[in-house]
């Protein structure tokens, strides 16, 4: 342990406002003393060695786990059922650095989720994987306004399948996968976990490395050029960019006691190709906490993008487009949460 030292007969009033666990140390032994005051202690020709206290950190840490589980079986229930099992993870965790004008926020999130039905093999419920930072700077201290260069990064972790065909993937890891990089300002409240960010110039990044799906032209790339024949003339892109504006919208908020409400919502726009076509992706989420641990949880996740097309399958078993559709998906289910 190390020790700083302050002289009793020096400065008596050292410690007079704050209790401190001190060692005093005369010609004897050192002698340890629980909240010290000069109130408590006169103290004569002896010496205060204090343990120094860990420097200031400005790192701020926030870990949120929870786990999801339904399980529903049948015993000769008349009513009939079939018995199943599911468990949705999500993990998110933060870290921020903030000193003076400069903020740094980090941000990873992970969500997975897995069913499981009679007869059935197992199948994903979600997958998602997203990391994103942001660094702001502001030019007065008492302001919430900063101006912010921001990236993102987001894809899943396993093939997705259009159940229950599972012979050809229709998504998996980079397939799709977006990054995001722009510069704009940020309004926020971080006690009221509160963010509000608006970026004029953002550049949108497209991936989808899987070849195959690139060729379909999968998730808004360039599709494969065929000739007359059906011969491949140019292989499909894998690669999109947009350039447009992103604004974002973020808080968290107990509106009812231990009733927490959560939105995070996503707006984009490509100047250059169907401006005012707007991506949505709208998550929102209540969480009802029943004690420390046990909560439940009701869940509504609404995406739309202009480029992503969706098919159907008429009489003939041929697939029809129908172009881009809104897409929802909403979850209940009643778990842990743990923050840390």
């Amino acid at each position: 342990m190390v020790f700083s030292k302050a002289n009793s007969q020096r400065n008596p009033l050292f410690f007079k406002e704050r209790p401190l666990n001190v060692f005093i140390k005369k010609s004897g032994p050192i002698e340890f003393v629980k909240d010290y005051t000069d109130r408590d202690y006169k103290i004569e020709n002896a010496t205060l060695l204090i343990p120094n206290q860990a420097p200031e950190s400005f790192w701020k840490k926030i870990n949120r786990f929870s786990f999801d589980f339904t399980q529903v079986s049948f015993a000769n229930w008349n009513a009939g059922g079939i018995s199943s099992i599911a468990g949705l993870s999500d993990f998110r965790f933060r870290r921020t650095y903030e000193k003076g004008f400069v903020r740094w926020n980090n941000e990873m999130i992970i969500r997975y989720g897995l069913n499981k039905q009679e007869n059935q093999n197992w199948r994903k419920t979600d997958d998602d994987f997203e990391m994103v930072s942001t660094f702001g700077y502001k030019f007065s201290k008492s302001s919430k306004w900063f101006y912010t260069a921001r990236s993102s990064f987001k894809t899943q972790l396993t093939p997705g399948y259009n159940y229950p065909n599972r012979d050809e993937s229709i998504s998996q890891i980079m397939a799709p996968g977006y990054f995001f990089l722009g510069i704009g300002a940020e309004f926020s409240e971080p006690e009221k976990e509160l963010i509000f960010y608006a970026s004029p110039l953002t550049q949108k990044t497209t991936f989808v490395l899987n070849q195959r799906l690139a060729n379909q032209g999968a998730f808004g790339v360039r599709e494969a050029q065929l000739d007359n024949q059906g011969n491949l003339v140019r292989k499909g892109s894998k690669i999109r960019n947009e350039t447009g504006i992103l604004i974002k919208n973020e808080f968290r908020k107990e509106v009812l006691n231990d009733v927490i409400l959560f939105s995070r919502i996503s707006l984009f726009t490509d100047y250059f190709k169907n401006f005012g076509n707007i991506d949505v992706d709208w998550e929102l989420i209540v969480d009802l906490k029943v004690n420390e641990y046990i909560k439940a949880r009701i869940g509504s996740h609404i995406r739309y993008d202009d480029d992503i097309r969706t098919t159907s399958t008429d009489q003939d078993a041929l697939e029809r487009d129908e172009g881009p559709k809104i897409q929802w998906k909403q979850q209940i289910g009643v778990g842990i949460l743990i923050e840390l």
